[in-house]
């Protein structure tokens, strides 16, 4: 799953000891919503459906 630079920075906003985890969350959600990119509006996207 590629990340765009922006998303991954936001990404580096979430503590490091959960950070492996919140990444496969967001990459399923992507992949479930068809995506092959996970853009800023994914990671928002997905965020907000996790909180």
């Amino acid at each position: 799953m590629n990340w765009t630079p922006e998303a991954e920075a936001k990404l580096k906003e979430i503590p490091f000891f959960v950070r492996p985890a919140a990444r496969k969350k967001i990459e399923k959600f992507a992949q479930e919503a068809g995506e092959t990119t996970i853009t800023v509006e994914v990671y928002e996207a997905a965020k907000k459906k996790f909180g």
